[in-house]
């Protein structure tokens, strides 16, 4: 079977595929609220603090693992939420470990905010 032909058509549908997941992550998860404000509230300490261009990277990674972390749970909640409307041990460990995930970024990311803008604080 030959595949499909490259379409740039696709390529873009495909993209708007993507922001309407994340405008619906947006809009309904509460933890992408916070994570929003969080985010916003840690891009305008950016530009109070006059970080550098290296510590903006940081700024940046750190974020965005955790936004991507939070998606991922969310995606596997929602999978498991389908598969298995009723509750089911199994079902519990896969959701908590996945929201593990998300608390470790979040760890990681409050540290690298730390040691970026404590020194700028003090």
């Amino acid at each position: 079977m030959e595949p499909p032909k490259f379409s740039w058509r696709a390529r873009f549908r495909s993209f708007s595929y993507a922001f309407q997941g994340l405008a619906w992550f947006f809009k309904r998860e509460h933890n992408a609220w916070i994570h929003g404000m969080a985010t916003i509230l840690v891009l305008l300490m950016c530009f109070v603090f006059k970080i550098s261009g290296m510590e903006f990277i940081v700024v940046l990674f750190a974020v965005a693992l955790v936004l991507i972390a939070e998606i991922f749970n969310t995606a596997i909640e929602k999978i498991m939420d389908h598969l298995s409307p009723s509750t089911h041990p199994a079902v519990k460990i896969i959701k908590d470990v996945a929201a593990a995930a998300v608390l470790v970024a979040a760890i990681a990311a409050i540290i690298a905010g730390l040691i970026v803008f404590i020194p700028k604080i003090l």
